[in-house]
């Protein structure tokens, strides 16, 4: 009842049925008004295609009826020279043209004949009066043999510089053609003809190579190929030429007419090609270009007319209907009101706020007000029986709950097994649980022996009346064991023989696998099921105590990582696994193994002599060169390990320095060409080399923490005029006597420790303080980045950050990667790179050569610069192999759209090789050595 206080109702359904009726009638009238709109405009539609088509028509027609008249002027010509028949058999072209220059000026201005050609019976022109099309190319001998051998007139249309019509009538003598005559003239009168029939603007528009050649910047179109011979209304016209011609091509507006809004004016365009038999690819279309304004605004208008005519209506029609349901839903409205009192017992306020109807004519709302006074008499009456039935409900579910409460309690509220048994011992209750666990129906479990549901007898006895525990192994479904803790009392209370005894069983079956697992744990390796480092340590702790001589071999696979990131973590598992089972064929029970974490492994060899140690070392590598994983799509990870040998008590007087001595040794396995492992020859060597290792490591550190780095730039020059715009940062670290010391020394120790990401963004920081300082000279800055920066998940925002704080130009910024750290792990590299190129960044890909190589790679790296690798330049003048290689590599790249630069250019006869091959920029101390980044400042700001 509460709930009902809370509905209050948003919106009456007066308004609901107002607004439901208001979307329907709007709809209605907007589906109309564009129905109607679509009618209208498909009927003006229909109607300017059928005018289209219309005037297309008549033009050809005006255009045909030009050409007939041509040809008969030309056959009137060609009959008035009957007189000239010695003259033409002579080629007299005095006594022709005196014949005609009389004639011409009557055929220039009444017939409008541009040309006037006489010619031989070889299609020769003899006299000539007017002047030819520009840029024609006409065969007019051609036209004249075949008019003279079939003695029938020629006719055609030819569009150039301008369209013109040419006809050409054979000329008789004695019955015989001894020459023709060749008229032309222009398509100004069928034009004027077309503008008068269309009552539009037209155009004449020549198409075709020798338009393209000749374009009037005033009247060419660019667009159609093309220029305009003739217009009319030029400074109207000529923009929606180019407007259309912008959207539409010529063969479009040939099927369709097109129409386009200019200056608040609806304009129509359509073309008619007219040209025909032109081999030379010159076209000739007239353009019609009429105004239809007036036509789609009455559309509109009318759209309009018709929207207001529906929105009227349907305001006429909601006041109606709001003035019909005004009266009755007040009524409603009050009911309505009623209802919730009546829900909440308040029977007299509703008998006194609904009438009884006493009209004659009922309706519907009526007999609601009749049955709402009957409803509240009846729930009255009904609310006093039910109070007092309720009161002796309510007694009898107490005493139902809490003997519902005890069941429930007993047997649902833990996963326990209950059964209870009778004085013969066979089971007479069992709960859901107990069958779950049995795997049996309760009428199989009921009757059977309790002793029967286990796999051997218990050998303990318990009294009844005693409360005991036993442990059994329980035989469940399908024959699995479970381990079961029981407990057992007697009904002592029972008087029925079936419920003598009930057994209680609590299932401790995972606890137990969980406690062997745990035990199994504690010192096993869960992935190969070797030792771990717990259960090592501990074996290599007793072994001192014994004080006896021995070995340890520590082992450390080479390029796991790249098996990690290039066929994922499950494949390194499967090799670790798979190199796990050939240590234990070769070690057997000679020694102890054990994983210590990650892809290390070591061997403990007890009482082994140093050349027993170097011999199972020996075994263990060629075991492994044996031994690859083959994965499911054709990739192959060969297993390869580096071995650190340490004897004891030679090489540690203790577990801690004979494991870090051994830690040395693989180190120095690693660094080995020769051979993949490695025994310290004294403790002496050990120590220095374990000390060796930390100094760097904690002199790197504090080099870091108080800058002690220091940065050098080294030129790139272009090798065509010896310009320098680019530099490559190079780093040194300060050392204690002031001295620079090289990278050599110090980077792959960092690189071991995982140091280099922190060393590659110290560079970064200091590279684009640096290049902000220069960068207004438009110098650029390349910058080395490690194969660990490239993987590290957070060098995108690093980078994106320090160029906003530093204020350098990241298009002068070039980011370096050698091409195995790119190729290792592609997919990832290549995300790095195109994020980085997205900041603005440029990449180059360094030591490309020495690595994959792949042309593959190559294409899809987002790099700006390919850098050849030293190794190919230094001896180039005279290895005429790495002069192929430069010289392919070179054209592959900037096929590619990148830009080279060479390594260690050492002479200027390098130099010019790498010139000719195409090679842009050229890097080496004979082009220019490496300079303190000071000497870079001063020179650039002595150049500002």
């Amino acid at each position: 009842m509460d709930s009902l206080k809370k509905i209050r109702p948003k919106l009456g359904l007066t308004w609901r049925v107002i607004a439901l009726t208001s979307l329907l009638l709007l709809g209605l009238t907007t589906a109309f008004t564009f129905v109607s709109r679509d009618n209208l405009l498909r009927q003006f539609n229909d109607s300017r295609n059928d005018q289209v088509q219309r005037q297309a028509r008549e033009i050809r027609q005006a255009l045909n009826h030009s050409m007939d008249s041509l040809r008969q002027i030309a056959a009137l010509n060609a009959s008035l020279t009957s007189g000239l028949g010695n003259a033409l058999k002579q080629a007299d072209r005095a006594t022709i043209a005196s014949s005609f220059n009389n004639k011409w000026p009557t055929l220039q201005l009444e017939a409008g004949i541009d040309e006037l050609v006489i010619l031989d019976e070889t299609g020769q022109q003899l006299v000539k009066w007017g002047y030819s099309q520009a840029g024609h190319n006409l065969p007019f001998a051609e036209w004249g043999k075949n008019v003279i051998a079939s003695d029938m007139p020629f006719t055609t249309l030819r569009c150039f510089a301008d369209c013109r019509q040419y006809a050409v009538a054979p000329i008789l003598v004695d019955g015989k053609s001894h020459g023709a005559v060749l008229i032309s003239r222009s398509l100004a009168d069928v034009t004027r003809q077309a503008h008068e029939v269309s009552g539009s603007d037209v155009a004449l528009l020549i198409t075709g190579q020798y338009a393209q050649d000749q374009l009037d910047i005033t009247r060419s179109v660019s667009a159609w190929h093309g220029k305009l011979a003739t217009l009319t209304n030029q400074e109207n016209t000529l923009p929606l030429i180019h407007q259309a011609a912008y959207l539409f091509t010529l063969e479009e507006l040939q099927n369709k007419p097109a129409r386009l809004k200019h200056s608040n004016k609806y304009i129509e365009i359509s073309t008619i090609k007219i040209s025909r038999n032109n081999k030379q690819g010159e076209t000739g279309h007239f353009i019609l270009i009429s105004d239809i304004t007036s036509q789609i605004y009455a559309i509109n208008r009318d759209t309009g007319t018709i929207l207001a005519t529906g929105l009227i209506g349907w305001l006429a029609a909601e006041v109606m209907l709001l003035v019909i349901l005004w009266k009755p839903m007040a009524r409603v409205r009050r009911l309505s009101s009623v209802l919730p009192a009546l829900a909440e017992g308040g029977f007299a306020k509703a008998k006194q706020m609904i009438p009884m109807p006493k009209r004659r004519l009922l309706d519907e709302i009526d007999l609601l007000d009749a049955t709402a006074l009957d409803l509240a008499c009846q729930l009255e009456t009904l609310e006093g029986e039910v109070k007092s039935r309720g009161e002796l409900l309510n007694a009898r579910l107490e005493e139902l709950a809490r003997e519902r409460d005890f069941i429930e309690n007993l047997l649902d509220t833990a996963h326990v097994l209950i059964l209870t048994q009778d004085n013969q011992g066979k089971i007479s209750l069992v709960n859901q649980y107990c069958q779950d666990i049995f795997g049996q129906p309760y009428d199989i479990i009921l009757g059977q022996r309790f002793e029967a549901l286990f796999h051997k007898p218990s050998d303990s006895r318990f009294e009844t009346s005693d409360h005991q525990a036993e442990e059994r192994l329980l035989r469940g479904k399908d024959e699995e064991q479970r381990t079961i803790v029981w407990y057992h009392a007697r009904l002592s209370d029972s008087n029925d023989p079936s419920m003598h005894t009930i057994s209680v069983g609590i299932d401790i079956t995972d606890r137990k696998a969980a406690e062997s697992r745990l035990a199994w744990l504690a010192s096993r390796d869960s992935l190969t099921g070797l030792y771990n480092r717990r259960a090592f340590q501990e074996r290599i702790e007793e072994v001192f105590e014994k004080e006896e001589a021995g070995a340890v071999l520590f082992m450390d696979l080479d390029q796991f990582k790249d098996v990690n990131e290039l066929s994922g973590h499950p494949a390194g598992d499967k090799l670790l696994q798979l190199v796990a089972r050939n240590i234990e064929n070769v070690i057997g029970e000679r020694g102890f193994i054990a994983r210590l974490g990650g892809d290390e492994f070591s061997v403990l060899l007890e009482n082994a002599s140093e050349n027993e140690a170097v011999e199972i070392a020996q075994n263990i590598e060629n075991n492994l060169d044996e031994t690859s994983l083959l994965l499911h799509d054709g990739r192959l990870h060969r297993a390869s390990v580096s071995i650190g040998i340490a004897c004891y008590p030679l090489h540690g007087p203790t577990p801690a320095e004979l494991m870090a001595n051994a830690d040395v040794a693989m180190y120095k396995a690693k660094e080995s060409s020769l051979k993949r492992w490695h025994m310290l020859s004294t403790i002496d060597e050990a120590k220095n080399e374990l000390q060796k290792r930390v100094y760097w490591i904690e002199r790197i550190r504090h080099a870091l923490q108080n800058n002690e780095f220091e940065l050098m730039t080294q030129p790139i020059i272009k090798l065509s005029d010896g310009s320098v715009k680019h530099y490559e940062i190079l780093l040194r670290l300060r050392g204690d006597g002031g001295e620079l010391i090289s990278p050599g020394t110090f980077i792959p120790i960092a690189e071991q420790s995982g140091q280099i990401i922190q060393i590659d963004r110290w560079v970064l920081h200091h590279s684009l303080i640096l290049l902000k300082e220069i960068q207004e000279d438009g110098v650029s800055l390349s910058v080395n980045l490690s194969g660990q920066s490239l993987h590290e998940p957070g060098i995108n925002s690093f980078l994106s950050e320090e160029l906003k704080r530093s204020g350098a130009n990241p298009n002068q910024l070039i980011l370096e990667v050698t091409e195995t750290a790119a190729v290792t792990d592609f997919s990832t590299a290549n995300n790095v790179l195109l994020r980085m190129r997205n900041l603005g960044c440029q990449t180059a890909l360094d030591d490309f050569g020495v690595g994959f190589s792949s042309l593959h790679y190559l294409g899809q790296l987002p790099m700006d610069f390919i850098k050849i690798d030293g190794s190919f330049i230094k001896d180039l003048s005279s290895n005429y192999k790495n002069q192929l290689i430069v010289k392919a590599v070179t054209e592959i790249a900037k096929g590619f759209g990148k830009a080279v630069i060479a390594e260690f250019v050492d002479s200027t006869e390098t130099a010019n090789i790498l010139k000719e091959y195409g090679v842009t920029f050229g890097q080496g101390y004979f082009l220019g050595e490496p300079k303190e980044i000071s000497d870079t400042k001063t020179r650039h700001k002595n150049h500002e």
